[in-house]
């Protein structure tokens, strides 16, 4: 925590095409050395690949995904007499958005190669199963929520 006062969110400005704030960021998170724009062509593709499988608006259809996946609470360790307790917290909505980006990606960079070729698709095949509650962030977001629940005895010593 600072301790010289209060730090201004910065705001991100949205992304060329589709002028959405989370498309920036799953952009800019995907980055990779500072290529911006492969990382943009990459979402651009899946997106398209979205629109053509889910048949609805990719926008809505990476939304959702989105919202299923972002977790409620989760765990933080706390030493209290020389014991570390994992001590379940809310979690805030920058936060929440930012787990569920950064686990989408890493699920679909984990998925396996072999009917998909490309990033796109893995990336666009876990959205979609993160739309019908599937899949390793889904998955992800069950055992954070889990441990949190079952932590919820050490609520108390919350800050």
């Amino acid at each position: 925590m600072p301790r010289a006062g209060y730090i201004r969110k910065r705001t991100l400005p949205p992304d060329p095409l589709y002028q959405s704030p989370l498309v920036s960021r799953l952009v800019n998170r995907l980055m990779k050395s500072g290529k911006k724009s492969i990382a943009q062509k990459q979402i651009y593709q899946t997106l398209d690949l979205l629109k053509n499988k889910a048949g609805k608006d990719p926008l809505t259809v990476l939304n959702e995904a989105i919202e299923n996946i972002k977790p409620l609470m989760e765990v933080r360790s706390r030493r209290i007499g020389g014991a570390a307790y994992q001590i379940p917290m809310p979690i805030s909505a920058d936060r929440r958005e930012a787990l569920a980006i950064r686990w989408l990606i890493t699920a679909a960079a984990a998925r396996p190669n072999k009917e998909f070729h490309h990033f796109s698709a893995k990336l666009a095949a876990e959205i979609l199963s993160a739309l019908e509650k599937q899949g390793a962030a889904i998955k992800k977001r069950q055992d954070m929520e889990r441990m949190a629940e079952a932590n919820k005895a050490f609520a108390h010593f919350r800050w």
